[in-house]
């Protein structure tokens, strides 16, 4: 045989080689609410630890530009499904309008896990998410402390349609008035998961509150827009947040921010990439996993314990993703 022909069958078993690994190698898609905030950037740094750890698979990572497009997350899981990925690990925008995808891969023999935030259907495989209505309590019953159970209180909220947030303000607002029913919630406007707009509507109840005791926000946009309000106007207002960044960490480290309720992310993402992989490889995963809040102040930030949740180490993770 030639070495001409001898090159030529080593690229067609090359060619076939690769061909196969393709075709072997399961994939599972995630589609997280938005791209902007450090949260589904952690998020994505999880899976992709279990990711390693589980040689065979792989994640195809995509997510509409801001949290209220929810038209742009349709786009792309009906793509996904239309690919007929092996899994999809979706944070729906809305719990209602995603129902109808989720049910349609169901249909079509692909498992949806559900992570972050709920979906009024059935037909998920697994749901991945903080006890987000335990976050509401935490940062209520903070702000009760911080009041001695009186004052006024203002609440920069998310946005209508999406259940994890709605379970948070609800949590926050139901225990404000069981246990603290002499603060008054005064106002409450939702700033649409985009930081200037958190801004703008913290401004404006600032400005019509001028006695205003304390602000609750119910996300990572939510409260760096409180946290930019707060010290634009220079007002001392106590404030208690949700989520982390490295600004919400230094305004509390600065004291601009009381406290922050703080969620997991990374074990978020980590543990929706397992459930999937168990799915996928035969197993049966636990349905309903529910990762508990925790609440960061001053005191305990630099605790090995809140430092995993508030500063997972993203570029260990995804420094060759960028």
């Amino acid at each position: 045989m030639t070495s001409k022909s001898t090159l030529v069958l080593a690229l067609v078993a090359a060619s076939f080689g690769a061909s196969c690994n393709r075709s072997t190698e399961k994939r599972i898609a995630f589609i997280p609410k938005g791209r902007a905030h450090m949260f589904w950037q952690s998020v994505h740094a999880g899976a992709v630890k279990a990711q390693q750890e589980s040689p065979g698979f792989t994640i195809l990572w995509n997510g509409p530009a801001s949290e209220t497009d929810y038209e742009g997350q349709i786009k792309i899981m009906d793509a996904f499904i239309n690919q007929h990925v092996d899994a999809i690990c979706l944070a729906p925008i809305d719990k209602k309008i995603l129902v109808t995808l989720v049910e349609n891969a169901n249909s079509r023999g692909i498992p949806v896990f559900i992570f972050d935030s709920a979906v009024d259907t059935e037909t998920f495989t697994a749901q991945i998410a903080t006890d987000n209505s335990q976050g509401g309590r935490l940062a209520a019953r903070r702000m009760g402390a911080l009041l001695n159970g009186t004052g006024k209180v203002a609440e920069v909220a998310v946005q209508a349609g999406s259940a994890s947030t709605m379970d948070r303000e609800s949590g926050f607002e139901r225990t404000l008035k069981e246990e603290f029913p002499n603060i008054k919630l005064v106002d409450k406007q939702y700033g649409m998961a985009d930081f200037a707009k958190s801004l703008k509507v913290s401004e404006n109840m600032l400005t019509a509150t001028p006695d205003l005791d304390g602000m609750f926000a119910s996300n990572e946009s939510s409260s760096v827009g409180a946290v930019r309000a707060l010290q634009g106007k220079g007002r001392k207002v106590k404030l208690v947040g949700f989520d982390s960044s490295p600004q919400l960490i230094e305004a509390l480290r600065n004291g601009v921010v009381d406290s922050l309720v703080a969620q997991d992310p990374f074990e978020m993402g980590y543990r929706s990439m397992l459930a999937a992989v168990a799915k996928i490889s035969g197993g049966t995963p636990e349905r309903i996993q529910n990762i508990t809040p925790v609440l960061v102040t001053k005191e305990n930030m630099d605790t090995p314990e809140i430092q995993k949740k508030i500063s997972p180490d993203v570029d260990k993770y995804l420094k060759d993703k960028k």
